[in-house]
């Protein structure tokens, strides 16, 4: 499908970078959402957080759910990039962009996307904090 471009970085994530790659043309409206990493949690300091993936079915898993999205709420175009390895406090972990003729399919879109990144995505989430380190339930 056109315009749907899926990354996945071991370093720095860089979101205007990505949203650049998309072609707007015939859009009115862009809609992104970028994740950090908290350098708190429950009150407690983040030293970093370690993401690990199933590498070979990430961009697959990705690419199928920004192209149903892509279809399901009429936008334009999609890019997604998502952070794997060690990510330390207010790096971004994950950033997705959205171009569409209306800013309402793309807030929606948006939203969408990134709810079934989380449900969907075979990534795997290790918080570092000061006391000790705990697997985070459920993927992404």
């Amino acid at each position: 499908m056109e315009n749907v471009i899926i990354e996945i970085s071991e370093s720095d994530l860089d979101t205007e970078k990505l949203k650049k790659k998309l072609n707007f043309e015939g859009c009115g409206a862009i809609v992104s959402f970028v994740g950090i990493t908290r350098g708190l949690e429950d009150g407690e300091k983040v030293l970093r957080l370690e993401f690990d993936a199933w590498r070979d079915q990430l961009i697959p898993t990705l690419k199928k759910i920004a192209e149903r999205c892509k279809v399901e709420f009429e936008v334009s175009g999609i890019a997604i990039a998502h952070r794997v390895g060690i990510v330390e406090p207010l790096d971004n972990i994950v950033a997705i962009h959205v171009c569409s003729p209306h800013r309402k399919e793309a807030f929606l879109a948006c939203s969408n996307l990134i709810d079934e990144l989380k449900i969907q995505a075979p990534l795997w989430k290790k918080e570092v904090t000061e006391s000790g380190s705990i697997w985070k339930g459920g993927l992404g």
